[in-house]
């Protein structure tokens, strides 16, 4: 076997692994609000996009997160999440030797942004035929995206700590 297709199985079974957590973070750790759920699933997301290409994150955040609302019934958000999720992860960098360094720091701000609006605008004009109705749940998008950034900030020191991400 090549270095370089052992590099691909590795990055494909490290986007299997985010892909996973996204999910078991998502489908079982949240709580029901007025359209759907909030959850920790995002600190998965971003640490993933901290660690793997953008290619591989953007998928391990967009399908991971679209599984959990498929499997736990909110089908309706399928769509909005594959792109938003997705979006979310390209603002991260996984080219530092760190996972928690000024861009990805920076790179929660749009992702508090992305979630918060996206979903407003998705369900405004998929659900509620309104956008005021579609920014029912702004506050608590907004702190899912918060307090996944503080999850994301703890793992991500300590990971950072026992160097994990050069044995990666």
């Amino acid at each position: 076997m090549t270095r370089n297709t052992s590099k691909k199985i590795k990055l494909l079974a490290l986007t299997g692994l985010f892909m996973a957590m996204t999910y078991v973070l998502t489908a079982f750790l949240h709580v029901p609000t007025i359209k759907g759920y909030v959850h920790v699933g995002d600190a998965v997301i971003f640490l993933g996009a901290a660690v793997l290409p953008t290619p591989y994150a953007v998928v391990a955040a967009s399908f991971g997160a679209a599984l959990s609302d498929a499997l736990s019934g909110y089908w309706i958000w399928v769509p909005a999440t594959l792109v938003i999720k997705g979006l979310t992860a390209l603002f991260f960098t996984s080219k530092k030797d760190r996972i928690i360094c000024t861009q990805n720091l920076i790179a929660l701000v749009p992702a508090l942004i992305i979630c918060v609006v996206g979903y407003g605008v998705y369900s405004g004009l998929v659900i509620f035929n309104s956008l005021a109705g579609g920014f029912a749940d702004a506050l608590a998008n907004t702190m899912q995206t918060l307090t996944s950034g503080v999850l994301y900030i703890i793992a991500g020191l300590a990971f950072d700590k026992m160097k994990l991400k050069n044995r990666i």
